[in-house]
C-alpha cells in the first residue's frame, strides 16, 4: 500500500460505479477520500479492505453495509442502516444518524457524534456502538451480544427483547421494552465505559461516569416461560 490519498467524484457516477472504484483503488492507497456525495446511498458497502475512508458530507442509507476492516469517517449525517452487518473496522459518524444504525453488526465500532433514530443495535451479535446524544424508540431491540453506550436519552421500548448484551444510558429512559432490566453500574463497568469513551474525545467528569446505568436482560430464556 503506498503512502498517499485517493479521491473520488461522486458528483456524476452511480453508487455502483462508487463501489467499484473504492474496491479497486482500497488495496493501492492509504486514505481514499468521497468527494460531493450528496447523501448517495449504499456506500462502501461489503468492503474488506484495511483503508481509511472520509466522506466529505453526508451519506444515504447503507453506508458501510457489511464492512470488515475499514475504518470510515462521515462529516455529516448518515440516512438509514448506517453500518449494517459490519463485521469489524469502524464507523464514524460526525453528524446525526436515521433509524437501524448498526443493525445486525458483528463486529467493529460505530460513533454517531449526535443523535440517532430508532432501533439502534437492532439485532447485533456483537461490537460496540456509541451515541454522543440521543436514541430513539426500541434502541437495541432483540439485541444479542455487544455494547450500545447513549450520552443522552433513550425514548420508549428500549431493549425490547434483549436477549445478551448490554445498553449504557446517561440520561432519561423514556421505557423499557419487555425483558430490560435498568440497573445501576459498577466499577468494571465504569472502567469499560472510560476506556470507550477516551478514544473519541468525550471529557466526562468522575460525577458523569457515576450516573450512568446500564440495561441488560431479565431472563436469557424469555421466550420460554418461567
Amino acid at each position: 500500500m503506498t503512502n498517499n490519498v485517493y479521491e473520488i467524484d461522486l458528483s456524476k457516477i452511480t453508487p455502483r460505479e462508487a463501489n467499484e472504484s473504492i474496491r479497486e483503488n482500497a488495496s493501492k492507497y492509504d486514505k481514499i477520500i468521497l468527494k460531493n456525495p450528496h447523501s448517495m446511498h449504499y456506500l462502501i458497502a461489503g468492503l474488506v479492505d484495511e483503508v481509511d475512508i472520509e466522506v466529505d458530507g453526508s451519506a444515504g442509507y447503507f453506508v458501510g453495509t457489511m464492512n470488515d476492516k475499514a475504518n470510515i469517517k462521515v462529516n455529516g449525517n448518515v440516512g438509514w442502516f448506517g453500518g449494517d452487518n459490519m463485521t469489524g473496522g469502524k464507523l464514524l459518524i460526525e453528524g446525526s444518524a436515521g433509524d437501524g444504525v448498526g443493525q445486525g453488526i458483528y463486529g467493529g465500532e460505530i460513533l454517531v457524534r449526535k443523535d440517532a433514530g430508532a432501533r439502534t443495535g437492532e439485532i447485533m451479535k456483537n461490537g460496540n456502538i456509541i451515541i454522543g446524544g440521543n436514541s430513539g424508540f426500541m434502541t437495541g431491540i432483540f439485541m444479542m451480544g455487544g455494547c450500545i453506550v447513549v450520552l443522552g436519552n433513550l425514548g420508549k421500548d428500549v431493549g425490547e427483547s434483549i436477549i445478551r448484551g448490554v445498553i449504557y444510558v446517561l440520561g432519561e429512559v423514556e421505557s423499557l421494552g419487555k425483558n430490560a432490566n435498568l440497573i445501576d453500574i459498577d466499577d468494571e463497568d465504569k472502567k469499560k465505559l472510560k476506556g470507550l469513551l477516551s478514544k473519541y474525545d468525550f471529557n466526562l467528569s468522575s460525577s458523569d461516569y457515576d450516573n450512568f446505568r446500564k440495561i441488560i436482560p431479565k431472563s436469557k430464556r424469555p421466550f420460554y416461560g418461567k
